[in-house]
C-alpha cells in the first residue's frame, strides 16, 4: 500500500512568503505615493504593481490609509519585521549609553537615518492630508507616536540624573518631540541648503543644550 501519510505544515515557509507579499505590497505603494501623490492611486493601482489581487491588498492592511500607516511604519524602522523601535538595535545601544550627551549624539544620528529614509514619503503624505481626513488622523498618529518615543527618551535620560532642574520628563521629551520633527529637518536641508551631516550636528547639539543639565 502507498505511503499516504502527510508533510508535515511548514509555518516557517508560509511566514517567509507573507512577508514576502507584505514587502512587495509595501514596496509598491511607496513608489506609487512618491510618483503619483496619495490621492491619484488607488488599490488597484497597487495591486497590479505589487502582483497580487486587490483582496490580497485589503487583507494585508485594510483601506488605503491603514496601507499608508503600514507603509510609513515600514518605512521608519527599514523592513517589514514585526520590532518595535525600542527594540532594535539602535535603540537598545542608544539606551546603554552611559553619557546622557552620547546618547542624544547617537539619537540625533537616528534621526537623521529615520528622515532620509522617510522624508520624501512624509512630504507627500502631509501634502495629501489637506483634502483627506482619514490621512490626517495618520499624520496625527504618527506625531503622536514620535512624542511618545521622545517623552520615553527624556524618561531615561530623568533616571540618569540628566535633565536640566526646570524640565520634568513631559516638557523634555515636547522639546526632544519639536526639534526632530520631520519639517524641521526640510527646513534646513531643503530649504537652508545644509548638508544631511550638517543637520546631525545641529540635532545632536541642540538637543543636548535644550534638555541636559
Amino acid at each position: 500500500m502507498a505511503d499516504v501519510r502527510k508533510r508535515p505544515y511548514d509555518s516557517s515557509a508560509r511566514r517567509l512568503q507573507a512577508a514576502g507579499t507584505q514587502q512587495r505590497i509595501v514596496a509598491a505603494t511607496r513608489d506609487l505615493f512618491l510618483a503619483r501623490g496619495y490621492a491619484a492611486t488607488t488599490m488597484a493601482d497597487v495591486a497590479a504593481a505589487a502582483g497580487v489581487s486587490v483582496q490580497t491588498v485589503y487583507s494585508a492592511a485594510g483601506g488605503k490609509a491603514a496601507l499608508a500607516k503600514r507603509v510609513w511604519d515600514v518605512t521608519v524602522v527599514g523592513d517589514v519585521e514585526a520590532v518595535p523601535m525600542n527594540l532594535r538595535p539602535q535603540m537598545q545601544e542608544l539606551m546603554a549609553e552611559p553619557d546622557p550627551h552620547s546618547a542624544l549624539l547617537l539619537y540625533a544620528r537616528l534621526s537623521r537615518q529615520v528622515y532620509e529614509r522617510l522624508g520624501p514619503l512624509a512630504r507627500v503624505l502631509r501634502a495629501g492630508a489637506a483634502g483627506d481626513e482619514n490621512l490626517r488622523r495618520l499624520i496625527d498618529t504618527t506625531e503622536g507616536e514620535r512624542l511618545t518615543g521622545t517623552t520615553a527618551l527624556a524618561t531615561h535620560l530623568h533616571a540618569m540624573g540628566a535633565l536640566r532642574a526646570d524640565l520634568t520628563p513631559t516638557s523634555a521629551g515636547q522639546r526632544l518631540w519639536a526639534l526632530n520633527g520631520g519639517e524641521v529637518a526640510d527646513g534646513l536641508t531643503l530649504r537652508c541648503g545644509w548638508t544631511l551631516d550638517e543637520y546631525e550636528a545641529w540635532l545632536g547639539e541642540s538637543m543636548a543644550h535644550a534638555v541636559l543639565g
